[in-house]
């Protein structure tokens, strides 16, 4: 591996330096985590590695995705997770982010996080991203993800455009969304009225006729976020 191992000793020993072993304990209860914390806030994990991106400048692709995984396979506490996500996100290695073959790379995050604090990021930062690159080899990928048996890949497949806006797919969104009608867990039911809402944010009136068309299938859970801004706004008077 060509991981940037001096990066990966300092982000460790300023979070080891900043460590609040009460805050840990709050924090690893909330997220149900295996892994234990150091403590550090998000804001001030966020600030230090700025700093220490900065600092030690990855030299390629191979680099950066190494230490991306070293960061996420050798991490001890659960901030280095998030310290992986945000150097696979951050803006100079964009170029990087955008290639094809980084999916593989998303994928392993995506499957052995398998939480939603790192599976949202990653899907709608990093999976999403790769649309501007290639939106037709994107969307063919999403499409088997979403009938996949992991369900963080088809969590991912249907919340992979929250960042598009206008811009969605709708034909991609609702081809993802229909194999997970029928799925009983909650954050396959949270995701799909999650991605739906986005979606009324530019196209309120569409989403509402979705809902309408579908609300035999969806679940109570989704058509329920899905329409909560139609609602606020007074578009329909109750969820169908």
């Amino acid at each position: 591996m060509t991981a940037n191992h001096a990066l990966i000793e300092d982000v460790r020993a300023r979070l080891a330096a900043e460590a609040d072993s009460e805050r840990a304990t709050g924090q690893q209860q909330y997220m149900k985590s295996e892994l234990p914390y150091y403590g550090v806030t998000m804001p001030r994990t966020v600030a230090i590695t700025k700093e220490l991106f900065r600092a030690h400048p990855i030299e390629g692709y191979d680099e950066w995705r190494d230490t991306v995984l070293a960061l996420f396979h050798e991490a001890d506490r659960r901030e280095l997770w998030y310290v992986a996500e945000q150097l696979a996100e951050w803006p100079a290695y964009r170029e990087y982010a955008r290639r094809l073959e980084s999916l593989d790379l998303y994928e392993v995050l995506i499957t052995e996080g398998a939480w939603w604090d790192i599976v949202d990021g990653v899907s709608a930062h990093l999976v999403g991203g790769l649309s501007e690159t290639d939106p037709a080899w994107t969307a063919a990928r999403m499409r088997e993800w979403s009938t996949d048996e992991h369900l963080w890949k088809r969590r991912t497949s249907i919340i992979c455009q929250l960042r598009r806006r206008s811009d969605v797919d709708l034909e991609l969104l609702y081809d993802c969304i229909e194999p997970n009608l029928g799925d009983r867990d909650f954050f396959i039911r949270k995701a799909i009225g999650w991605a739906l809402r986005e979606v009324a944010k530019t196209q309120p009136h569409e989403v509402i006729r979705y809902v309408r068309e579908h609300r035999h299938a969806l679940s109570a859970l989704s058509k329920r976020e899905a329409l909560k801004n139609v609602l606020k706004d007074g578009l329909v008077a109750e969820v169908p």
